[in-house]
């Protein structure tokens, strides 16, 4: 049976990785895990074959030890979410309110400053090898930025409301791979990614946006327990997503 949160789990992590507090970063965490400048990186023509390769690998190395943590922390919201079940129904409105604050966050209505704290783990790991590159993933993961925080956060309270703790884990993973996929992608592409990002710089306000919408969206269908709504209906209109979830 289709869930309809792994789709919003999935688009969470897409949005999260376009927002501005992680997308202007991508060029600089290039070029630390190819061991190249940004001159370098910039130039025209290819990126020389072993730094190419040693980009790809680490981008990959990364991503997985990101998406680590994020399914470790979806466990344990799963399993939080057991301990409090007889609260099931009082704490959903609780979780529908952070989010609808969470999206008048990403809409600008209001600015929450503890979400532009950073708490991290700093990586002293040589970032140019894969098991480097997989503890800064770690570290990256453990990190809390303006962007990812709500959003995380937000995903994080409805994997405690999944039952299963495989589930929960399950919903990380999408999130996880789904933020940390285009990073792979730009790994890939270094140059015409680099070219492409700076010519939609501009844009990357609208992404907070969206966001934000589709967080007030959820926290409205949490509150009214009608996120089936949404799934029932995606399942009329695409039956193949019937195999999914």
């Amino acid at each position: 049976m289709f869930d309809i949160s792994y789709l919003g789990a999935a688009l969470a992590g897409l949005l999260s990785f376009f927002t501005p507090c992680i997308l202007p970063m991508v060029p600089f965490y290039l070029c630390y895990m190819a061991g190249i400048s940004m001159s370098e990186l910039r130039e025209d023509g290819a990126v020389a074959h072993g730094a190419q390769t040693r980009l790809v690998l680490s981008s990959v190395a990364f991503a997985l030890g990101v998406t680590s943590i994020f399914v470790m922390l979806g466990m344990g919201a799963t399993v939080v979410g057991q301990a409090f079940a007889q609260w099931k129904q009082p704490l959903s409105y609780v979780a529908a309110a952070v989010l609808f604050v969470f999206g008048l966050h990403f809409l600008g209505v209001i600015r929450i400053g503890l979400l532009y704290r950073e708490a991290r783990i700093e990586s002293t790991a040589e970032p140019t090898t894969v098991v480097g590159a997989y503890v800064m993933g770690l570290a990256f993961g453990f990190g809390w930025t303006p962007c990812v925080g709500p959003a995380l956060a937000s995903i994080l309270m409805i994997a405690s409301g999944m039952g299963d703790i495989w589930r929960g884990g399950l919903l990380l993973l999408v999130y996880g791979l789904a933020m940390t996929a285009p990073f792979v992608i730009a790994a890939l592409f270094a140059r015409p990614f680099l070219a492409w990002a700076a010519r939609n710089r501009k844009y990357l306000g609208y992404v907070e946006k969206v966001m934000g919408a589709m967080l007030i969206l959820f926290a409205i269908l949490i509150a009214t327990d009608t996120v089936s709504v949404i799934g029932n209906w995606l399942l009329e209109t695409f039956p193949s997503f019937g195999s999914l979830g």
